[in-house]
């Protein structure tokens, strides 16, 4: 038996280049999510999830459920996680030019959000190993540097947490003109927040 289905690709928000799948054929319509991230009145604002003014009729939805536990009940917005970092790597960086922040962040993509914010708001690039993978987001490319003397790193090594216990950062830097640094981590995570 053959049936015709219409796929349409729609923006996840979990990462660059991410989708969710709605596929819409004779015997219904189902939107498949994988891992998404939607703020709160984003998917009304999706045009292709609408049939004139209203809301197409799903009849499945096959759900990304990693946090569908009552440890998540309220996972703070974007926003809210970002002025908190904001807040903290101002105060720390503020304090001297020897003060650094490691953002040890274990996934390669997902944190571009993060990056561009705390660049332009603290005027800081983010150090990272390499630039290849960022090569097709031209909007990060001004806020991230492979140049190691700055006060934002991201840069990631195989075993991160050995290098950052040296108080060293994992591109290995642990002074500048001689004088020793000054590091704190923060992990941006949502797993981690959940289990807290």
């Amino acid at each position: 038996q053959k049936e015709d289905i219409e796929v349409t690709l729609l923006p996840a928000g979990h990462c660059p280049g991410s989708v969710m799948f709605l596929f819409e054929g004779e015997n219904g319509t189902v939107l498949y999510t994988g891992d998404f991230r939607l703020s709160k009145g984003e998917a009304a604002r999706m045009e292709l999830l609408h049939s004139g003014t209203r809301v197409k009729d799903i009849q499945s939805v096959y759900l990304d459920t990693t946090f569908c536990d009552p440890k998540f009940y309220h996972i703070p917005s974007r926003e809210e996680c970002l002025n908190g970092i904001l807040e903290l790597v101002r105060s720390w960086t503020s304090l001297s030019r020897y003060h650094v922040v490691w953002l040890n962040c274990k996934a390669a993509y997902g944190y571009e959000y993060l990056f561009i914010n705390l660049s332009e708001e603290l005027g800081i690039k983010v150090h990272v190993n390499k630039l290849d993978m960022f090569r097709n987001m031209p909007e990060i490319l001004y806020h991230i540097t492979t140049d190691r003397h700055t006060q934002i790193h991201a840069c990631r090594h195989p075993r991160d947490d050995d290098c950052f216990r040296g108080n060293r950062l994992p591109c290995g830097m642990t002074c500048q003109n001689g004088t020793p640094l000054n590091i704190i981590s923060i992990k941006p995570s949502t797993m981690w927040f959940g289990e807290r």
